[in-house]
């Protein structure tokens, strides 16, 4: 009989500590706990692992060094496994080619309906293309000026991989002569060897003809002899012109606009069939951007109002404006917004061939004289960035350019041919910028004749069923056409969750990570039912998640603990949720059962009348709205996923004052301004991006305290005997370093078909310092043992210097005291890097002026370690700085001081400020999905506390 249960033995990556297990089959298993405390592990790092190392191992040779292939976990034994699937929260393709209609295969679907069912319509006259004539070719072709030469070519090969040594053949055969190989004019007599593995393009020459009076009966025969030849197809090539295309498919009887055979290539912007030959199927182009050539209108020439003029070590550039300036008479005090339109014409663009006299200091301090060309700013920086091959000025030139839609496709990314096809009177574009809502109810009410409605009825319930896939997970509000670059990690799990939905595969072992991240409270059992369906198909699903109504669907709940790091680790309690609850033991239960919660806070800060106000926000899905963020106490911006809160922050917000405070080069999204921006002296904008991409940079690195953890190396009599500094306790740097494994402490050896090993390296053993530096101790500590100590450890081993200790006191206050000081960036979670990145804030000093803003900041936390988050960032505002949270947690949300909800909906339905106030005052609008789900949370937690205090009263009595 077949295993009921996973049976784990003897468990022990990272911080596992030996632990059995048995995980029931077929049920869904949710495993908790604190963050760091071993989930991870045990469901990635040795279930899922073990589960694909198998797979893998059940391949050939040749087969595995295409796949990438995970080390053995440390484990005894895993008994019962099924075929393991990961759904995790990496890091989407940054491949600007791929959308979320690409990575859903919808885009594949649409292509394949397109090409069997599209109706080709003119783009000039509006009217659907029917097939042309011999004669209509031989009309058209004959409206070429008398003495035209040209040939006709039957394309016989286009774009097929292959030698087609046999379509030569059979063409010498035939008795042609010439043929045109890949765009190359060639004697078919010749030996021709084409590249197998290439695609290659033959077109056959039928007739060299020249335009003039009787030709035409030529003309046409040759015409159709080049149709028969091609499938239906020929060229006309004009020499020393223009090719004709000619199809006895799709051509417009007026203007003569032709389709060639509609396939679903024709329909790819990652082909060159189908790609529009401007932008190459990108959909934008990048162009400079006046608004970042000149940041501030109202500066004038001499405050450096041309960003791309801005001063340098050399001279060049200052007398260079001075020169402009005189040339054209422009004064140099006079803001950039109040010249004369001319002038600045002269400025940005130049004025034809003038030579500018100027004089200039060299680097040498030497005065040179120059006559020089002025080509203006704008076509000199777009000169430079076409023609450079340095990838430094290429980045400087960057900065004054932003992606615009290409002009030619509209941001289409697809040629006129493909975007001539329509279905239902909408191209592919359209219907591809669709939401998934919009696109699931324009397909369904398609309107078809019966014979097309025969073809299509498969592919559209194929788009239609994976539509409903992706509206099921909460992502409704997406368009097929939006960038995966652009999506967040808990989008990008989703939609590989619905792809899955899609296979309906049984007997799988799903593990999910998260995947409630970045889900508003009203979408969560949409996410919960298809969860239990995945789980109805006979498939077991491991869920890593802290969401209390995820907990409380699971049928299998496993809490991992007690604490995190070395404490962590050990099966807390397991199994239904509602013995969880009753367990004292662990804590998640205990949060569960409301036995300990996160109390409201005793009073909420009032507004003092400081505000930013941003006035009419209209990027992307925003309704030109005006939003008033008060400053100097904790702000939450709210809504369901779509509603357009990050556009509003990260897009406009924080971009215009990262411009105006920090010089910033990111454009800001469209809006008319933002008032209130003198009341600030910097912003922070604390993501979940990495805090460094190598091992290299740490949490010590990152938050400073390795500098001052090297100083106290450096003072040590030792290190003074042997005249070290402190730099010789730096493992960037020659001098203390290993130079064998130049301070990586590891050597990577490639295995060509198996994966690649990491081994410590043999002169250091992993420790990353020469013998010498490690001689070098501290309280019995080498630097290579400080580094290897928890952020715990650590702050009890520098508990005597004030510096290094409150600097990794900031750290333990956001719940990373398990992490260790040199544990390498590219291992910490997007959460803990984040977090990092808090601490590292959190120890210097306020003056009040500081505006603090986090997207999502509870991802992978434990509902024990939001409440310490807390009352980190309550810490900040009660220093006067600002602090503003984008979030979806309720635990947050009801201790904000503020709320600003947008909505509706998400897509086109949202975009609009729903609701502003206090978390009670919210509560009572009725349009707020957040406070529809926001109220009982506070009635609740009101009655807890009451419960609370009455329970006190009462031992108190006694």
């Amino acid at each position: 009989m077949a295993s009921k249960n996973i049976s784990v033995k003897g468990a022990r990556a990272h911080n596992l500590k030996n632990i059995d297990i048995d995980i029931p089959k077929n049920k869904l298993v949710v495993m908790t706990g604190l963050s760091g405390s071993g989930k991870s592990s045990l469901a990635f790092d040795t279930i899922y692992a073990e589960g694909q190392r198998r797979y893998v191992e059940s391949l050939s040779a040749y087969a595995r060094q295409f796949l990438g292939q995970m080390d053995k976990p440390d484990v005894d034994s895993i008994e019962g496994l099924s075929p393991a699937i990961s759904i995790d929260q990496k890091t989407t393709s940054k491949n600007p080619r791929s959308t979320v209609g690409t990575v859903t295969e919808i885009y594949d679907y649409l292509r394949l309906l397109y090409a069997r069912v599209g109706r080709p319509t003119c783009p000039n006259h509006g009217i659907e293309i029917s097939s042309q004539t011999v004669q209509q070719m031989t009309d058209q072709v004959m409206e070429q000026p008398e003495r035209t030469k040209l040939q006709i070519l039957s394309p016989v090969v286009s774009g097929r991989k292959g030698e087609h040594a046999k379509v030569f053949e059979q063409l010498q055969k035939e008795g042609y002569i010439r043929l045109r190989v890949d765009g190359e004019m060639r004697e078919i007599s010749e030996e021709i060897n084409l590249e197998k593995n290439k695609k290659h393009s033959i077109e056959v020459v039928v007739d060299r003809i020249v335009v003039k009076d009787g030709v035409e009966g030529r003309l046409s025969d040759s015409l159709e002899t080049a149709l028969n030849l091609g499938s239906g197809h020929v060229i006309v090539d004009i020499i020393d012109g223009d090719e004709l295309l000619f199809s006895e498919h799709h051509a417009c009887p007026i203007c003569g606009f032709s389709v060639s055979e509609l396939e679903p290539r024709k329909f790819s912007f990652n082909s060159p069939f189908g790609a529009c030959n401007q932008c190459g199927g990108l959909g934008t182009q990048l162009e400079v951007d006046l608004d970042l050539v000149i940041p501030d209108w109202g500066k004038s020439l001499k405050n450096h109002a041309i960003a791309a003029w801005e001063p340098t070590s050399s001279q060049y550039y200052p007398q260079l404006m001075k020169s402009v300036a005189k040339h054209y008479n422009i004064d140099m005090n006079k803001p950039i917004k109040d010249l004369p339109k001319e002038q600045l014409d002269h400025i940005l663009y130049g004025s034809g061939n003038e030579k500018v006299h100027f004089r200039y200091e060299n680097d040498f301090g030497k005065v040179r004289e120059n006559d020089i060309f002025f080509e203006g700013v704008i076509p000199n920086i777009s000169r430079r960035y076409r023609e450079t091959g340095s990838d430094y000025i290429r980045e400087q030139m960057e900065k004054y350019m932003a992606q615009t839609s290409c002009p030619k496709c509209n941001g289409n990314r697809l040629n006129d041919e493909a975007l001539a096809v329509k279905i239902g009177g909408q191209h592919i574009g359209i219907t591809t910028d669709y939401s998934v809502t919009d696109a699931k109810e324009f397909f369904e009410g398609l309107e078809l004749t019966e014979k097309e409605e025969t073809i299509a009825k498969m592919i559209l319930k194929e788009i239609c069923e994976r539509l409903s896939f992706l509206a099921n997970v909460g992502l409704d509000y997406l368009t097929l056409s939006r960038s995966a670059g652009t999506l967040s990690g808990g989008e990008a799990q989703r939609i590989r969750l619905a792809t899955q939905i899609g296979s309906a595969l049984t007997g799988v072992l799903y593990v999910l990570d998260e995947p409630s991240i970045g889900l508003h409270q009203r979408d969560n059992n949409r996410l919960i039912n298809t969860l239990k369906r995945m789980r109805d198909l006979d498939n077991t699903l491991i869920v890593v998640e802290h969401d209390e109504d995820t907990m409380l669907a699971a049928d299998y709940l496993i809490d991992i603990g007690p604490g995190a790091g070395a404490h962590g680790g050990e099966i807390v309690t397991q199994g239904t949720p509602k013995q969880v609850m009753k367990s004292s033991k662990s804590l998640t239960g205990q949060y569960l059962s409301g036995k300990k919660f996160i109390p409201l806070p005793a009073e909420r800060r009032k507004p003092d009348g400081r505000y930013l106000t941003i006035k009419h926000a209209e990027e992307n899905n925003l309704k030109k709205v005006d939003a008033s963020i008060p400053l100097g106490i904790l702000t939450a911006v709210t809504g369901v996923s779509g509603s357009g809160k990050s556009t509003l922050i990260n897009d406009i917000l924080f971009k215009t004052l990262s411009m105006k405070l920090h010089n910033g080069k990111q454009k800001p999204g469209k809006h008319k301004e933002i008032k209130g921006i003198d009341q600030l002296e910097k912003v922070i904008d604390i993501d979940q991006s990495p805090i460094g991409r190598t091992p290299r940079s740490n949490p010590a690195t990152y938050t400073g305290v390795f500098d001052d953890i090297r100083d106290v190396f450096a003072q040590t009599n030792e290190a003074k005997i042997r005249g070290y500094k402190k730099g010789r306790f730096s493992f960037n740097v020659k001098g203390g370093r290993c130079e064998a494994c130049r301070g990586d402490g590891i050597i990577k050896i490639e295995m060509h078909f198996l994966p690649d090993v990491y081994v410590p390296c043999e002169v250091c053993d992993g420790k990353r310092y020469n013998r010498e530096t490690l001689e070098v101790k501290y309280k019995g500590k080498s630097i290579s043992e400080v580094l290897g100590m928890t952020i715990e450890e650590a702050l009890e081993f520098f508990s005597n210097i004030p510096k290094i200790k409150r600097k990794m006191q900031t750290v333990a206050d956001v719940g990373l005291e398990y992490v260790k000081l040199g544990q390498p960036a590219t291992t910490l979670s997007g959460g803990e890097a984040q977090r990092v990145k808090l601490a590292s804030e959190l120890h210097r000093r306020s003056n009040g002026k500081s505006f603090y803003i986090l997207d999502e900041p509870t991802t992978g936390l434990h509902v024990d370690d939001i409440s310490r988050l807390l009352k980190v960032l309550q810490r900040l505002v009660d220093n006067g700085d600002s602090v503003l949270i984008i979030e979806h947690s309720l635990d947050v949300i009801k201790e904000a001081d503020y709320i600003i909800d947008l909505g509706p909906e998400g897509g086109e339905k949202g975009g609009y400020i729903i609701a502003t106030g206090t978390p009670e005052q919210v509560a009572e609008e009725k349009d707020s999905y957040t406070g529809n789900y926001l109220k009982p949370i506070l009635e609740r937690d009101q009655k807890r506390m009451s419960d609370k205090i009455r329970s006190k009263e009462k031992v108190s009595s006694k």
